[in-house]
């Protein structure tokens, strides 16, 4: 196919529903279990006529994969969003010849009971958590399988055992070294993980969210800090030690500056007591994390997953 005498020829292409918002209610008696999702379907393979010719016979319509995804939830449930996601890719892949290759892309919005009056949390009453949102990625190309899950917005501040010196100066530079300040930061974390097919080897999805999470913080808490940096790599390695489910982790980590503020024109001594939180700019620190032996596969850029 030629345009304006050129050659012309199609490149990487994919296509589907983006941000479908599921809402799943389990009615366990009187007890209530929710599961919020926003998922986005891509998908790809044999659609080369329909952007050459315009014809629709290898395409499944976007409007399907919106109400596959609501078919789903009740047909399967959400036990998690990994485990939903490789249902719907599984799906798309073997149930349409054209499509080779599916992407599941899931963001997780979490409520936690409302706490009554009384000794016990509220059966059918939850508020909207506002930590972290936790995030999932499936690939599937009708062999094999590639999980990469994570959370964006976790913000985490440690008040002291953080310093920053010795870096390197120059006549631009006019940051005081500090010996005492706010580490504070809003982690996206991204992990990949090491299963592939084997159904009977597949990870607890939930509990290995839980765990891992566990970990960063923990690492976060107890990492005497002389540069974000390091409690990064030490996050990152915490997790690959204690998770063996788990290649790969990928950080980008914004540090959320806070300034002291000078009080001495008040005649005021500011001890490490009152800060100012700066929005903007930010130094952004980023870095992947891997097992000894593994390959990186998680994108740079982590908007990208």
């Amino acid at each position: 196919m030629t345009v304006n005498s050129r050659p012309v020829i199609l490149g990487q292409n994919q296509y589907g529903k983006a941000e479908n918002r599921v809402v799943r209610i389990t009615r366990d008696g009187a007890t209530h279990h929710i599961k919020d999702l926003d998922v986005s379907v891509s998908l790809s393979g044999d659609m080369d006529e329909v952007h050459y010719s315009g014809s629709n016979a290898h395409v499944l319509p976007t409007d399907t994969t919106k109400n596959t995804v609501f078919a789903f939830a009740k047909e399967y449930g959400i036990e998690s969003a990994e485990q939903f996601g490789i249902h719907l890719a599984r799906h798309f892949v073997t149930s349409q010849e054209p499509i080779r290759r599916a992407r599941i892309r899931i963001e997780e919005y979490e409520w936690e009971r409302i706490a009554t009056s009384g000794a016990d949390e509220a059966k059918h009453s939850f508020v909207r958590k506002g930590q972290e949102t936790r995030l999932t990625q499936i690939t599937y190309d009708g062999s094999s399988w590639e999980v990469v899950s994570g959370l964006k917005d976790l913000t985490v501040m440690n008040s002291t055992d953080s310093e920053f010196w010795g870096y390197a100066k120059d006549k631009y530079t006019t940051l005081q070294e500090s010996h005492d300040r706010i580490l504070a930061t809003s982690v996206s974390g991204r992990w990949r993980f090491n299963w592939t097919d084997d159904e009977q080897k597949m990870p607890h999805w939930e509990t290995s969210y839980e765990q891992v999470r566990k970990h960063m913080l923990q690492a976060f808490a107890e990492t005497y800090s002389l540069s974000l940096q390091q409690t990064m790599y030490q996050m990152g390695a915490r997790v690959i030690d204690n998770r063996s489910e788990i290649d790969e982790v990928r950080f980008s980590l914004p540090n959320k500056h806070h300034f002291l503020v000078d009080l001495e024109p008040f005649g005021l001594e500011n001890d490490n007591e009152v800060y100012f939180a700066a929005d903007r700019p930010y130094g952004l620190i980023e870095a992947t994390i891997l097992r000894d032996g593994c390959e990186p596969r998680i994108p740079v850029d982590l908007t990208n997953l």
